[in-house]
């Protein structure tokens, strides 16, 4: 399995809509960060689904690295 790729050293700031589902790119390849555009593919590496349950802004993790994924927990601080 491939490592992941970090996208950003720092979190996306994303106003989520209640009630939608999100897929976060888990493999830092995405071109449409911090989501999943199936760029994992060969990778062995696969999105994480997240549903919305208010509306709200939520931090998702860049660097690929949290130990809250899809959420940034600050890891990128450390690299």
């Amino acid at each position: 399995m491939a490592e992941p790729i970090v996208a950003q050293k720092a979190p996306y700031a994303i106003e989520v809509v209640t009630g939608r589902k999100y897929f976060w790119c888990a493999c830092g390849r995405s071109q449409k960060q911090p989501f999943c555009d199936g760029s994992h593919k060969d990778t062995g590496m696969t999105p994480m689904a997240f549903e919305a349950n208010e509306a709200k802004k939520l931090f998702f993790c860049g660097c690929k690295q949290s130990a809250k994924k899809p959420f940034c927990d600050g890891t990128h601080n450390a690299l």
